[in-house]
This record gives structure tokens, C-alpha cells and sequence, in this order.
């Protein structure tokens, strides 16, 4: 049974500083994607790199796949909402994320890893967050946890909101991850109709919120399915004011700045082309984990 915390109201909301469609992209080896988060949007919404949101019901869109491919220097968040994928990477980590899972790696100094759909046939859905390291955590070694959907925290608000927390605390109730320097919060909202809810967010954290399920009103603008609303920094915000137009579902992300240069080639996130050029040769090398 989840349990029902107390609301923490927001004495004023952060407002839409813009909405974003996302663009639609192939990925792995040819899975059908919408990319809401792109390069673009990297120095905005800082310490987040990335977000991929994907999902059919016909196998030919995901069957194949994200075989082996590397990574440097970010950490890589696979929240499943139906489905199940296989992960196997060079440090030796393997897992199975399945309904409501979560697949949590650090790529640090490099390791390649794949991930794989179990299944032939169902709705195979979620979502893929790159988030970045601090340039001191880049070149540490490779970290993987299989979050099974039992041991994320859920819990309830008054008015039938529930929420999972994959990162970060809120309510009073911590979340499945911990990050130090980018303080990451990560949630997944359920909203019933004509509720409002209050979500807190630290001052200083950049944040949007990317509805998968129906329409929310935020700062009274509307948000429909498969948008991204990037929220304003205003002075003395200190949440976010979310009210379901029709039955919604949305993910509520947050983090802390790290104010440092971004050097992107592909899978590798450093912070100087030079660093990218280290990277490109150590895996080509084998030096990869």
C-alpha cells in the first residue's frame, strides 16, 4: 500500500520560460526516439546532457536494440515504464530493468556497454536521462545499480497525486539515488484530473517538466503530451505549480549547475576538446574498461 505524506505548499511557482516539442530521431540500431533534451539545450539546462523518450507497441521500432557502444565522462539513467531491457557492460555489470526499474551507470573514465529488449511482441516504453559528472568525477571508475520497481520510494499526496522518487528527496522522502554535486531530483507524478500539485524545487537548481500522459497547466500555460516545459529561474521560486487539465502523468527534473565547459563528441562528455581526443583514442585503443 503506498502511503500518504503531507503536502509542503510553494509560496511561488517558477513560471514557463518555454515549451519544447523534441525532435524525433533513430538511435541503437535503428530504435524510434523523441529526443526532448538536445546539445542545444545542454548550457540551460545544465547538469543535464540529455533526454530520450521512447515507446511503440510494434516490434520493429525497438527489437534491435542498443548494441555495444561506449561512453565517457556522464552517467546514464534508464527509467522503464513497460518492457524489459538487458544491460551487459565492459566492468563486468549485467541487469534486467523491467516495469517501474530504474538502470543507473556511471560511465566515468570509460566502460561500453549494450542494452537489449527481452521481449518480441508488448509495449516496450521509457525514457534515457544523460546526466553530467563534475570534471573531478569524469575518469572515476565505471558504478552500475539495477533499481528493481519495488525499491524505488512512492508515496501519496492528498487529492489521489502519487509520486516516485528515482532521485533526490522531496516530501520528506528520499529517493533511489544520491548525487552530491549535481543533486539531482527526479521524479514521476501522477496526477488526477483538475488537481493541482505543489512540487518543491531548490532555488539555484535548473528544472522542466516533460508530460508522457494527458495535459498539465503550468504558470498557465498548457502543456500537452510529449512536451517539455523549461522552467524559468524567477527570484524566490521555490516550486513548481502543476494542475491536470485531463488524467497526467509527468516527470518533474531538477539539478544543481556545475557551471563547468561542456566538450561533447557523441558518447563522450568532457570538458576540452582535447580531453574528447584522449577519449576517442583510449577506445579505440581497448583502454576502455
Amino acid at each position: 500500500m503506498t502511503k500518504t505524506v503531507q503536502a509542503q505548499a510553494i509560496a511561488k511557482t517558477r513560471g514557463v520560460e518555454r515549451i519544447v516539442a523534441g525532435q524525433s530521431v533513430m538511435d541503437g540500431a535503428g530504435v524510434r526516439i523523441n529526443r526532448v533534451l538536445t546539445g542545444p539545450l545542454q548550457r540551460r539546462l545544465d547538469p543535464f546532457l540529455m533526454l530520450d523518450a521512447f515507446g511503440s507497441d510494434k516490434p520493429g521500432d525497438y527489437i534491435a536494440g542498443f548494441p555495444e557502444h561506449p561512453h565517457r565522462g556522464f552517467e546514464t539513467v534508464t527509467y522503464m515504464l513497460h518492457g524489459r531491457m538487458r544491460h551487459r557492460d565492459s566492468a563486468g555489470h549485467e541487469g534486467l530493468v523491467t516495469d517501474g526499474g530504474v538502470q543507473w551507470m556511471t560511465a566515468g573514465r570509460g566502460v561500453a556497454h549494450s542494452e537489449m529488449p527481452e521481449q518480441n511482441e508488448g509495449l516496450m516504453e521509457g525514457f534515457q536521462l544523460w546526466l553530467n559528472l563534475p570534471a573531478k568525477d569524469k575518469m572515476s571508475e565505471p558504478w552500475y545499480r539495477d533499481i528493481p520497481t519495488e525499491e524505488v520510494p512512492r508515496f501519496a499526496l492528498e487529492g489521489g497525486v502519487t509520486v516516485q522518487v528515482i532521485a533526490g528527496s522531496t516530501h520528506g522522502v528520499d529517493g533511489a539515488v544520491q548525487r552530491a554535486h549535481t543533486e539531482p531530483l527526479y521524479l514521476d507524478l501522477e496526477i488526477p484530473t483538475g488537481v493541482t500539485v505543489d512540487q518543491p524545487i531548490p532555488a539555484g537548481h535548473n528544472a522542466f517538466v516533460y508530460v508522457f500522459r494527458g495535459e498539465v497547466v503550468v504558470d498557465s500555460k498548457g502543456v500537452s503530451s510529449g512536451r517539455m516545459a523549461i522552467l524559468d529561474n524567477a527570484p524566490g521560486a521555490d516550486g513548481v505549480r502543476i494542475k491536470a487539465s485531463a488524467p497526467a502523468r509527468v516527470l518533474v527534473l531538477a539539478g544543481r549547475p556545475l557551471n563547468e565547459p561542456i566538450a561533447q563528441y557523441g558518447p563522450f562528455v568532457m570538458n576540452t576538446e582535447q580531453e574528447l581526443y584522449q577519449a576517442v583514442e583510449d577506445f579505440r585503443a581497448g583502454r576502455f574498461t
